[in-house]
């Protein structure tokens, strides 16, 4: 499964109006819920909340990978959202405020790919793509940063 097939255009968000992490998780679970009607809400807010209660999915470099199981999808989901502002207090590693989101949630059945999709949502942080869909003007444009690099 590619992270275009997961963080499909429905489900990015090129201007976040959030600017809190509760906010901010609220405005992605919606992007899911919209681009797959399967996904429960609730179970979605509970599953990113719960595991970022455990530890900080924000991993320096003002990027941030909420993530979580649910039983309501059958399939890998997920949702980009960017902040141009940035939310300031996310938790990050390197305390500095986060601009990038991917959120990104799979079904119980899942879990063996989990580390695959993660890891590629790493890699991806990691490049250029990131400054790319910063300066993109449009969810297309995102589309193909995501389809170019994985």
């Amino acid at each position: 499964m590619s992270l275009s097939d997961i963080f499909v255009r429905q489900a990015i968000r090129l201007d976040l109006e959030s600017t809190t992490k509760e906010a901010a998780f609220f405005e992605l679970v919606e992007l899911i819920a919209a681009a797959r009607p399967e996904c429960d809400r609730d179970e979605i807010l509970a599953a990113i909340t719960s595991r970022e209660d455990k530890m900080s999915t924000g991993i320096g470099s003002g990027i941030a990978v909420p993530h979580g199981y649910c039983r309501s999808i059958n399939a890998a989901a997920g949702a980009i959202g960017i902040s141009r502002a940035g939310i300031d207090d996310y938790g990050s590693l390197d305390q500095k405020p986060v601009h990038v989101l991917f959120m990104l949630v799979m079904s119980d059945m899942s879990r063996e790919s989990h580390l695959r999709v993660l890891n590629q949502v790493f890699k991806l942080a990691n490049s250029e793509a990131i400054g790319l869909m910063m300066a993109a003007k449009n969810t297309e444009e995102v589309a193909a940063i995501l389809s170019r690099f994985y």
